[in-house]
């Protein structure tokens, strides 16, 4: 079972963005990649394309490396890790600072 999931909350804890908050929207598990809404956003040249004829700077989410981001605690607010503990034979994902399930 992986400790980070598609549509988690979470904290930047190390670059440019830390501090800032977001949701996992991909992640590359081969890469240890994920990318998370809003964070560690580039200005990329774009030509004109029939979908986009315009073209010009756009903004654009890049990838950030897993180990550059936290699990947000539902009752603290703060950056939290994650065990898996066994309950009534199924396996979930429990947050080490205040105990609550993800």
């Amino acid at each position: 079972m992986n400790k980070l999931r598609i549509n988690d909350e979470v904290i930047v804890l190390a670059g440019r963005d830390k501090g800032k908050k977001g949701t996992v929207s991909q992640i590359n598990w081969k890469k240890r990649r994920a990318f998370v809404s809003g964070i560690n956003m580039v200005k990329k040249a774009m030509k004109p394309t029939q979908e986009d004829p315009v073209g010009g700077i756009k903004d654009i989410e890049v990838s950030i490396d897993i180990s550059n981001i936290a699990v947000v605690s539902p009752k603290t607010g703060g950056a939290t890790r994650i065990r898996i503990e066994d309950k009534n034979g199924k396996k979930v994902r429990v947050a080490t600072k205040c105990g609550s399930t993800l």
